[in-house]
């Protein structure tokens, strides 16, 4: 089974991305750093103890991926907005043996972490970023200072949600995570030391 990890925030721009965090939570994203194989670059949040939210953007001084970027980056316009969330699991491949849809596993690596993540060829996880980009810590996971942000929701709603449910059916069971079917957005709901806030 798998383990909600992180959701991402889509934006331009990191500083559009954090702008738009602050104004719906109060609250300022943390430092982050750069993804050399990708060309992006992000600032993360912890939620919590094992589980965060990240900020992320094309890095403007990176040199072009030779490849589509994750998070269908490339294609990405208008507001930031949540694009994508992650779940952790402990064996990626024998995952993607079940759900081959998810991508093809691609090693990182960024300071004192490394982690396999599966990224579909073309940069587009299946229902339009719905399904979860998969993966598989290799070193400890990111710790981050506590914010007193938790979150206690993520509804996933996309056109096709009743085929998107049973996709995920076997993959994660989180009471938190809610399928509906309707416009693709995903909206996470959050406690914060001002009181419950939702981002999408």
């Amino acid at each position: 089974m798998a383990t909600f990890d992180h959701f991402a925030v889509s934006a331009a721009t990191l500083t559009e991305g954090a702008a738009h965090v602050a104004a719906a939570l109060g609250h300022a994203m943390g430092p982050g750093g750069k993804h050399a194989l990708m060309s992006t670059h992000n600032r993360l949040s912890g939620l919590g103890p094992g589980e965060y939210m990240e900020v992320i953007a094309i890095d403007p001084d990176a040199p072009d991926p030779g490849r589509p970027r994750w998070f269908d980056l490339d294609r990405r316009a208008g507001p930031p907005r949540i694009g994508n969330w992650i779940a952790r699991v402990d064996d990626l491949d024998a995952t993607l043996a079940r759900w081959p849809r998810a991508g093809r596993p691609l090693a990182f690596e960024r300071g004192p972490f490394r982690w396999r993540m599966a990224v579909p060829d073309d940069g587009i996880l299946p229902f339009d970023g719905c399904f979860p980009a998969l993966i598989e810590w290799q070193s400890d996971a990111p710790e981050f200072p506590d914010s007193g942000l938790r979150l206690t929701g993520l509804t996933l709603r996309h056109p096709e949600g009743e085929a998107l449910a049973a996709t995920l059916d076997g993959l994660i069971d989180d009471p938190r995570i809610a399928v509906a079917t309707g416009p693709r957005r995903i909206e996470a709901r959050l406690d914060t030391p001002d009181g419950p806030r939702t981002l999408s």
